[in-house]
């Protein structure tokens, strides 16, 4: 199923499906932060750095098929799988979004 994402949304997925650290800081704002696995990313280093460290660990492919916008935040339900416990998974990837880039990411089961 391919569902319409919005562009900073869509940049971020594109960025992840190359596995560069640098290409997912980059879809983000200046200070912008991620919350995965009970921890907060803030800015484009610590955003790159968290990346860098998911990227060594894990290797997986993130399909987007489900998107939903509440309280001004865009949710997208993605199936998940790869050499990571629990896979394959359905996470959700909520989006705060400034413009044409992410300000805020909330990833969860």
């Amino acid at each position: 199923m391919t569902i319409k994402l919005p562009k900073a949304i869509e940049a971020y997925f594109e960025a992840d499906r190359t596995g560069s650290a640098d290409a997912i800081a980059d879809t983000f704002t200046e200070n912008g932060i991620v919350k995965d696995k009970g921890k907060t990313h803030m800015g484009r280093d610590a955003i790159r750095a968290w990346m860098a460290d998911e990227a060594q660990q894990y290797s997986y492919t993130v399909e987007p098929f489900l998107i939903t916008i509440e309280d001004g935040k865009t949710q997208v339900t993605a199936h998940t799988a790869g050499d990571f416990p629990g896979s394959p998974i359905d996470l959700r990837f909520v989006f705060a979004l400034s413009g044409d880039k992410v300000a805020e990411l909330e990833i969860t089961i």
